[in-house]
């Protein structure tokens, strides 16, 4: 299993961090100009957050590492989107699915036929259950346990060779799992900007000999915005 367990901590630190920085830095009132009298008046853009909406959805763009084959040393970073969307059930409990397509270009084993850098793609759709922490009008954490499956594009750049001259795994479809959360900060009472961090699980196998599979465990993250739709629970 590989999984850049440091970077998974070092990146989900800082985004606790930013979360906590971003409370503290909002815990006063903003406030406007003196009025005639020379009197303050109170402006809070975010009186109007509640967490009692049904649905919400959220767009961001993402990033994925992966590795191409099972004993390729090269790693493959990849862009893409992360599109996600929940239904609460509950205050603390709802459900979420999520689609997330991949791109990119992949190192390649050492190979006679001059292939270097083939494009390859991973695209996940998976739902489970989600779980909203500590919470109040500035922001909050947000837990996720996800699985369904992964379609790997590993083979349309290789000139019709096959994937073991090359170390990669064949095309096919893997089960994926996906562990992590959601750092929201309210702008208003229904955007919200959103960091996803998460460790992405697949197990990809290849059909040439030794014909074997694996489970590999990646980080990945995503930056974007949420909208939290008017309907309540």
């Amino acid at each position: 299993m590989r999984f850049p367990v440091r970077s998974f901590i070092s990146l989900f630190s800082v985004g606790v961090l930013a979360f906590s920085a971003a409370i503290c830095a909002k815990a006063q009132s903003t406030a406007s100009p003196t009025t005639g009298n020379g009197t303050y008046v109170v402006v809070d853009p975010l009186a109007g957050v509640r967490y009692n909406n049904r649905f919400d959805i959220s767009v961001g763009l993402a990033y994925d590492h992966m590795k191409a084959g099972p004993t390729l040393v090269q790693g493959a970073n990849l862009g893409g989107l992360d599109i996600s969307g929940s239904y609460w059930l509950t205050k603390h409990w709802g459900i979420e699915a999520t689609g997330r397509p991949y791109v990119g270009t992949s190192g390649a084993g050492v190979n006679s036929v001059g292939v270097q850098g083939p494009f390859v793609a991973q695209y996940i759709f998976a739902g489970g259950a989600e779980w909203l922490g500590p919470h109040n009008k500035h922001g909050a954490l947000i837990a996720h346990a996800l699985v369904g499956g992964s379609y790997g594009q590993f083979e349309k750049d290789l000139l019709g060779y096959s994937p073991a001259l090359f170390d990669f795994y064949n095309n096919q479809i893997s089960p994926a799992a996906i562990v992590g959360g959601h750092i929201d900060l309210n702008r208003t009472p229904r955007w919200v900007f959103r960091i996803t961090p998460d460790a992405v699980m697949t197990h990809y196998g290849i059909n040439y000999p030794p014909k074997t599979s694996q489970f590999d465990v990646n980080f990945a993250i995503s930056v974007g915005v949420e909208y939290k739709f008017k309907k309540k629970r």
